[in-house]
């Protein structure tokens, strides 16, 4: 089944080659949706149905964290995956993520086998 991916990051070119890496892995990609800032992407979760959230942590206006303390206070978006892009990767770092509900990380730079296999194991079957 296709899976809905929304895509926050504040670089449009961040945005294109994270969606050009899920295209070339082979994810079965129902709707991407983008957005510059973590606000954009709580407008775009009130209008779309969204599988999973893949966004950079440092933006404007609305950061990641930011983003996923809002999205983990929503009782309708609680159960959406965030999965973060970023080039910070100190395991302390991860650990501060992990406890305000990200599901999974992704260290910049990336192949799109990596972004492959962290939605399929966050999504599981729910791909197939």
């Amino acid at each position: 089944m296709p899976c809905n991916i929304l895509i926050v990051d504040d670089s449009q070119t961040m945005r294109k080659v994270i969606r050009k890496a899920i295209s070339i892995s082979g994810f079965n990609l129902g709707e991407c949706l983008e957005a510059g800032n973590g606000k954009e992407a709580l407008e775009i979760l009130s209008l779309h149905h969204v599988d999973i959230i893949l966004a950079d942590l440092n933006m404007p206006v609305m950061n990641g964290i930011e983003m996923i303390q809002e999205i983990r206070k929503d009782k309708n978006y609680l159960h959406i995956p965030v999965v973060l892009i970023t080039t910070e990767g100190s395991e302390k770092r991860l650990e501060e993520l992990r406890r305000i509900g990200v599901d999974g990380y992704i260290q910049k730079p990336f192949y799109p086998e990596m972004v492959r296999n962290i939605l399929t194991q966050i999504l599981g079957d729910k791909n197939g």
